[in-house]
């Protein structure tokens, strides 16, 4: 369960969002009605695997949500980051589906929620809608497929480098609350390896860190330390969708 509903929403708050951003007017107003926003907690699951799907989620400024995939030994290693340019649950099914993954919130924040039923409703009014969730369904899809090669071929480095870039690219601010242990569990790594490749990102001068908090130096020098999936997976977006991906500068 999420913190709660925090009121309706107007059409400034909506635009938080990328994809309600680029709806045209009559498509947004298709589904305004029936908007909610809701603070999202760290650590808080929007649903776990098999669940049923009642509701879709649409990160506003400065949340992200991870979909990992738990697994019997209790790690559970990332599949996709979905901040400000996405959404998240009953994007592309019909009604309620049972989740394969795990929606974890990483960074905390509000989001606007929507259940699935309205969400059809107003895809079913507003072709144009349907058609931005869809193209944004397979950005999504390229997001995990891309990070099932990273994760099989790329050193740890090169993909926690494209994670923070990911992540500065959708709180646009230089500050990332997260926790080395947090970034540990989304690796599937051991803390202690974590915190060898955060130290050497210190000592490159791409990254500063106190407790809890992430501190983006150099972008530049993460962008020479990511490996080429961070760039693969921007490229596809703007293909798919211009427009869809954030920029950095507000």
């Amino acid at each position: 369960m999420t913190g709660g509903p925090k009121g309706l929403v107007n059409r400034r708050r909506a635009t938080g969002n990328q994809i309600l951003k680029l709806l045209p007017r009559a498509a947004l107003e298709a589904v305004m009605p029936w908007l909610e926003e809701v603070a999202l907690t760290r650590g808080e699951s929007l649903f776990e695997p098999g669940d049923n799907v009642t509701h879709a989620y649409f990160p506003l400024n400065g949340s992200v949500v991870s979909l990992v995939l738990p697994m019997r030994d209790g790690q559970a290693v990332e599949a996709a980051t979905i901040g400000r340019e996405g959404a998240i649950g009953g994007i592309i099914s019909l009604g309620s589906k049972p989740a394969f993954a795990r929606a974890l919130v990483q960074i905390p924040g509000n989001a606007i929620r929507v259940s699935v039923a309205r969400l059809e409703t107003a895809k079913r009014n507003a072709p144009k809608l349907h058609d931005i969730l869809v193209r944004y369904s397979d950005c999504l899809i390229a997001q995990v497929l891309q990070s099932v090669g990273c994760a099989t071929v790329h050193p740890l480095e090169a993909r926690c480098a494209r994670w923070l870039l990911l992540a500065h690219d959708r709180l646009r601010q230089p500050e990332i609350p997260l926790t080395q242990e947090a970034l540990a569990e989304m690796f599937g790594v051991a803390r202690t390896y974590m915190t060898r490749v955060a130290s050497a990102l210190q000592r490159r001068g791409a990254i500063s860190y106190r407790r809890g908090i992430v501190q983006i130096e150099r972008r530049e020098v993460l962008e020479d330390t990511a490996c080429e999936c961070y760039g693969a997976i921007r490229r596809h977006f703007d293909k798919v969708l211009p427009g869809l991906y954030p920029d950095v500068e507000p």
